[in-house]
């Protein structure tokens, strides 16, 4: 078996795979990994396109390479996490897997989840159920030709930190979004989460999925035994394309985390600047009960009560983005 993971990416609604052009290029060629872009069906043009087609072609990716003996690391971005999540069912390690010292799996696995400004999937809901089935104001229904069309400028909704002229560039290169793929598709949703440790990588200048939410989640996730690193990055809902190299930095890491070992060019993060933060309230620094305290521990009760009864409080996690961060504001307000 191949040493080292191939690289699997899913782009987000609306987004080609060469969004992730910047990334793959320092990957590929700093840190001599395989990288995968994969194109959703449901943004090629086709309304008919579901949140299954997007599956489909994620998990032909991935099973293209451990079928070869190769193991996988998934990297999903937004709408992409969900694709993610439910794609590698069935082919993590067992849990019970033992290899005999003189003989090594012919199989590879997917051995770790890297989610970008995304979300923890449940099965069982897809895209916009714990929305109730109200789009945010930043896009909208077209039952007319099937898509989801965007309100918001695009370039303040993805790229708000990039130069313009590269800002413009990227808005040009966004696609169509099937409405089908954000509102159907429940029965094949998974929480690939609950089955390999997962690094995730926060947004905090995110004007898409404001980054409180985000802590909300990883909260939950980790309060439902999910294995998660936090990272986060002072960026756009986009952080691949306006911070690309310490997007890579942090991929790394995650990496070499998932599998003890990193090509030759080898990069460890030992110490962090404030470009990358770990999210983490401490007792010396009141703020930082605030800023991250509040709602990962918002998320940890979200979380405790969606194990502790059959009542599916994932729509009370992520239901209504703006009234959750409302809420958590009024909370902080008078808490100081």
């Amino acid at each position: 078996m191949s040493a080292l993971p191939t690289l699997v990416f899913i782009p987000g609604s609306w987004h080609k795979p060469t969004c992730y052009n910047e990334v793959i290029k320092l990957l590929q060629g700093q840190h001599r990994l395989k990288c995968i872009s994969i194109t959703l069906p449901s943004t090629t043009g086709n309304p008919a396109a579901t949140f299954k087609d997007d599956l489909d072609a994620a998990r032909e990716a991935i099973s293209s390479e451990t079928t070869h003996g190769r193991n996988v690391v998934v990297i999903a971005h937004s709408y992409g996490g969900m694709v993610g999540n439910s794609a590698i069912k069935g082919l993590t390690q067992p849990r019970d897997f033992t290899e005999s010292r003189n003989q090594t799996s012919t199989t590879g696995y997917v051995v770790g989840l890297i989610l970008i400004a995304s979300g923890f999937t449940l099965g069982g809901l897809s895209f916009m159920d714990p929305f109730f089935g109200q789009p945010p104001p930043s896009w909208r229904v077209n039952n007319e030709t099937g898509y989801a069309e965007l309100v918001a400028s695009p370039r303040e909704l993805f790229y708000h930190d990039l130069p313009a002229d590269e800002a413009e560039f990227w808005v040009s290169e966004l696609t169509t979004q099937s409405l089908k793929a954000l509102f159907e598709g429940g029965e094949y949703t998974y929480a690939g989460w609950t089955d390999v440790p997962v690094w995730y990588i926060g947004t905090t200048e995110d004007r898409g999925l404001p980054v409180m939410v985000q802590r909300m989640q990883v909260g939950m996730a980790k309060e439902m035994g999910a294995s998660v690193e936090h990272r986060e990055l002072q960026t756009s809902h986009s952080p691949f394309l306006s911070q690309p190299e310490m997007t890579v930095r942090i991929i790394i890491e995650a990496v070499e985390r998932f599998t003890g070992q990193l090509g030759e060019n080898k990069s460890r993060t030992n110490g962090y600047d404030d470009t990358i933060v770990v999210p983490r309230a401490t007792i010396s620094q009141p703020s930082t009960w605030f800023k991250f305290g509040l709602p990962l521990a918002f998320g940890h009760i979200v979380g405790r009560l969606h194990t502790a009864t059959a009542f599916d409080v994932h729509a009370l996690a992520i239901g209504s983005v703006d009234d959750v961060c409302d809420e958590l504001r009024r909370t902080e307000s008078v808490l100081r």
